[in-house]
């Protein structure tokens, strides 16, 4: 009987300490462990090298590692189905950019949501498409541009870098409400566009802010117009398409943070308090500006706002323009 019960006895306390285990686990301060940036885009990209300043100021505001790992491919596809697959613990963090929102109008059957299926972090930092021609290019303006193009249909070009970006969105949108004769040349990124831009075998660029500041402040290109709804404070002297009477140029590029849906509230505040913070600092500030990129460094609510609204813009333009992905 003493055999038995001392076996009963045992089995009974293995049960509570299997039981206390976890719930010490969960009782946990947070975090507790390293933090994962997961990356929508190969090393070296401009949204890898923003999560790579992040991660050593996060990782000391935060007491715990935080590491950066690379998911590219699949316009972000591969990271985004990583992390909404992730456990709801908030170690995991998608790194991601506009295409988050831009993919679910172009490829169906999606393996998440681009809403349902994250927590907003933050809003990082903006960027903004410029239309970029030569020096010698016959116009200064948006306008000239048009009259340029109008006089001579089918002869000019217009070059992206990419099919199915939101530079292609822009140009379709832009031949489509002033009546343009242009066709689309892409590009398989920013780089071979601005070679055959800066060499003339393309007339006109549709080129992000980042990769095409340095030509334009050394005068190899020049601006004619930029996306958004406001001016940029990098290029001030730039007029938005809506100043120019064009509407539909509103959304910007961006770089942002996002959880797996169910994390929980708590820990979304306190990553997106740190996020936010460390890029209100003036040496971040500076890093991000350095990039050509404006910064921002929203909260979770303000992010939500601009993923749904964002959602529905691209959604619309997609669909009324019929561009889908090769």
């Amino acid at each position: 009987m003493h055999r038995v019960f001392r076996s009963v006895l045992a089995a009974l306390l293995a049960c509570v300490v299997a039981i206390a285990i976890p719930a010490l686990a969960v009782a946990q301060p947070y975090p507790g462990q390293p933090v994962t940036l997961v990356v929508s885009s190969a090393a070296g990209g401009i949204v890898d090298t923003v999560a790579r300043l992040m991660a050593p100021e996060l990782s000391r505001s935060l007491k715990v590692a935080v590491v950066v790992e690379n998911r590219a491919g699949a316009s972000g596809i591969l990271a985004a189905s990583h992390v909404a697959k992730a456990p709801k613990d908030g170690y995991t963090v998608l790194f991601t950019y506009t295409a988050h929102v831009q993919t679910p109008a172009l490829r169906k059957n999606l393996p998440f949501d681009a809403i349902r299926d994250f927590a907003p972090i933050s809003h990082i930092a903006l960027s903004a498409n410029i239309i970029a021609v030569l020096p010698g290019f016959p116009a200064n303006t948006l306008d000239e541009l048009l009259t340029v193009v109008r006089a001579s249909p089918g002869k000019y070009a217009y070059g992206t870098f990419g099919n199915a970006t939101s530079a292609h969105i822009s140009g379709e949108l832009l031949k489509r409400d002033a009546r343009l004769d242009m066709a689309h040349v892409p590009y398989k990124g920013a780089a071979p566009l601005l070679v055959d831009l800066l060499a003339g075998h393309v007339p006109i660029g549709f080129v992000d802010s980042g990769s095409s500041m340095q030509h334009l402040k050394a005068g190899r290109l020049k601006a004619l117009v930029i996306n958004g709804t406001r001016r940029s404070s990098l290029l001030p002297s730039v007029p938005t398409f809506l100043e120019s009477g064009f509407k539909g140029f509103e959304p910007y590029g961006w770089i942002g943070a996002l959880f797996p849906a169910g994390v929980p509230a708590d820990r979304v505040t306190l990553m997106s308090s740190e996020m936010a913070r460390i890029v209100k600092t003036p040496q971040m500030q500076q890093k991000l500006r350095d990039l050509n990129l404006e910064p921002l460094g929203s909260n979770a609510s303000d992010f939500a706002t601009v993923l749904a609204n964002d959602l529905g813009s691209w959604a619309k333009l997609v669909t009324e323009l019929g561009i889908h992905e090769d």
